[in-house]
């Protein structure tokens, strides 16, 4: 089907519509989002579909999957803002019961820089158990309290990738020391999707089911044989099959170790991937993994924490805790492939690559220089860039799970980019005061 464009780009972003409209109708995709904000001012507003979701506009929510870990960041620096929670701070100081098991030591920053020993659990949830209501009796914090940590075979593995995991600990957290007890799910609604007025949603409401598209993952044969063709063939996928199997070696290690520890399915009655479009993982609150929002309600927010946590005379993070939940990233590898440097906030930075950098590295973060966040499975970014005062999103339905660095959606990061380094002096960000922290 032919891919229809809609939407709209402010002067001197017109080469990321071009883009867009380029890799519309050249990549494999269903339907997609862009939004962009610079300075307060939304100027990319685009969005695409293929003719098989007739619903789809933009305003259509999607699942971000991992996108929605910097929402869950944002959440935990609120209460920072609000001196209700410190980063450097022993979880147990919040909730006593979390120390059982070994785990008393563990701090904030542990958590949110994936480094709690905490990246898989011993037991699968049901999908009932993450409703908003059920959080609320503690059924996943009782799981919580009980469970081991554990760091890989001898304890090597600091930092390991809380996939799902990171978001159900989180809103523990959040939920006992928020003074309503709200879960992050409703902390968002209350704070940040009515205030601001964007889409971001961590637990659909039955009304709301209706407004999700529906996400498709990219089938691994069709990806494989996709990429053994050259682009200049019509390749619609990324990366070759060299880069393919060049990073999926990487993994063995890690699969392996996988295997011996028998990693146990996430959830209960559900095979493999199949969870993503159920709705009772939809309308449950698995704050890292079932973020469902729209490109423009994500850029919105992430506009708000590019221009320092406030908007539109609205203070929603103090600048004390913004720059506390920017600072003090730590490079470490993640999951035996990937260079991060995770902040005490739980955000990725993604500061220019150093000389020696591997070839990795630079394709994770060249083109994304100076954003902070992280991305979601398959295509999603949700990033913002505080010293050219960007908000950026970019969300698919077609998950190309290959991708393990969002390369597609860095196309358009590094779009804007260009784009706000070619506007006149007098149109950029003011740059004072919000310069990139030195990694740990």
């Amino acid at each position: 089907m032919q891919m229809q464009v809609h939407g709209s780009t402010a002067a001197g972003f017109e080469s990321v519509e071009a883009l867009f409209r380029h890799e519309m109708q050249t990549m494999a995709e269903q339907s997609a989002q862009l939004c962009v904000y610079h300075r307060g001012e939304k100027v990319v507003d685009l969005w695409a579909s293929n003719g098989e979701d007739t619903d789809f506009s933009a305003d259509s929510l999607v699942n971000v999957f991992s996108s929605g870990k910097s929402l869950e960041a944002i959440a935990i620096a609120a209460l920072v803002s609000e001196k209700r929670l410190r980063y450097d701070a022993k979880i147990t100081e919040y909730w006593p019961a979390f120390g059982a098991a070994g785990k008393q030591d563990l701090t904030v920053a542990d958590l949110m820089r994936h480094e709690a020993g905490l990246a898989n659990f011993d037991t699968s949830l049901d999908l009932e158990a993450l409703f908003t209501e059920n959080i609320k009796q503690n059924a996943v914090g009782k799981l919580i309290e009980a469970h081991a940590l554990d760091f890989g075979p001898e304890g090597k593995d600091k930092r390991q990738y809380h996939a799902l995991t990171r978001g159900w600990i989180v809103n523990e957290l959040f939920r006992r020391v928020d003074p309503a007890g709200r879960t992050i799910g409703e902390y968002l609604r209350d704070e940040i999707s009515g205030p601001l007025q964007a889409d971001v949603f961590v637990g659909l409401q039955e009304e709301e089911l209706q407004r999700a598209s529906r996400v498709k993952v990219l089938g691994f044969g069709y990806h494989f044989l996709q990429s053994f063709l050259p682009r200049f063939l019509g390749r619609r996928v990324v990366h070759n099959i060299f880069q393919i199997l060049g990073r999926l070696v990487k993994l063995i290690p890690m699969i392996a170790r996988g295997r011996k520890t028998r990693v146990v399915p996430p959830f209960a009655g559900v095979a493999g991937l199949d969870f993503i479009n159920h709705p009772g993982f939809l309308q449950g609150e698995t704050p890292s993994a079932n973020a469902n929002c729209s490109a423009r309600g994500l850029a919105r927010v992430g506009a708000m924490m590019a221009s320092g946590g406030t908007w539109e005379g609205r203070e929603y993070i103090n600048a004390a805790a913004w720059k506390a939940a920017h600072d003090h990233p730590v490079k470490a590898t993640m999951g035996s492939i990937l260079t991060t440097r995770f902040t005490q906030g739980g955000v990725d930075s993604f500061l220019p690559c150093t000389p020696g950098s591997s070839r990795l590295e630079r394709d994770f973060t060249e083109g994304r220089e100076g954003f902070y966040g992280w991305m979601g499975l398959g295509g999603s970014v949700f990033q913002w860039q505080p010293q050219l005062d960007i908000g950026f999103a970019f969300v698919p339905t077609m998950l190309h799970v290959l991708d393990l660095f969002n390369e597609r959606g860095k196309r358009y990061q590094a779009e804007v980019l260009r784009c706000v380094e070619r506007l006149p002096p007098d149109t950029r960000a003011d740059e004072a005061g919000r310069a990139l922290p030195t990694v740990e």
